[in-house]
């Protein structure tokens, strides 16, 4: 009964806020949003992002867990979009310097969801890996 004072979000999902909205998991996956992740959500939303767009995904990803966005997103999706998103996450996750455990566990459900293995991620992440790695700067 008390569903009737759940406000209704829907959201068209497209690609683009396909990613903002695992992202929002993805921050909120630990129980705080650190600013190093807000701001890495700040650049990927990108010059053309309005409020209300942002205010949409945080509405949908509060009504919705995880599960249920995957199983609605994951058909809709093609494999460089998923791959966007996968490598966002992890560079989301790794913004404060370390993806928590809860973040990691998110990552893989999404990895499965979209159907994608750690080994074909692998190369990817040493690519993230160098790019993060900026002490060899001051070599």
């Amino acid at each position: 009964m008390f569903g009737m004072f759940k406000s209704q979000a829907a959201l068209d999902l497209t690609p683009r806020n396909a990613l903002v909205v695992s992202l929002i998991y993805c921050m909120g996956a630990d129980g705080e949003m650190d600013p190093e992740e807000i701001a890495h959500l700040v650049s990927v939303l990108g010059p053309r992002a309005t409020r209300e767009n942002l205010d949409a995904c945080l509405k949908y990803s509060r009504a919705n867990k995880p599960d249920t966005f995957l199983a609605a997103v994951s058909p809709t999706l093609n494999e460089a979009q998923k791959l966007c998103i996968l490598l966002n996450m992890v560079d989301s996750a790794m913004a404060d310097g370390e993806a928590e455990a809860e973040e990691q566990a998110l990552f893989t459900r999404f990895l499965t969801a979209f159907g994608l293995s750690e080994e074909a991620m692998r190369p990817h992440f040493q690519t993230l890996v160098a790019k993060n790695d900026r002490a060899v700067l001051d070599r």
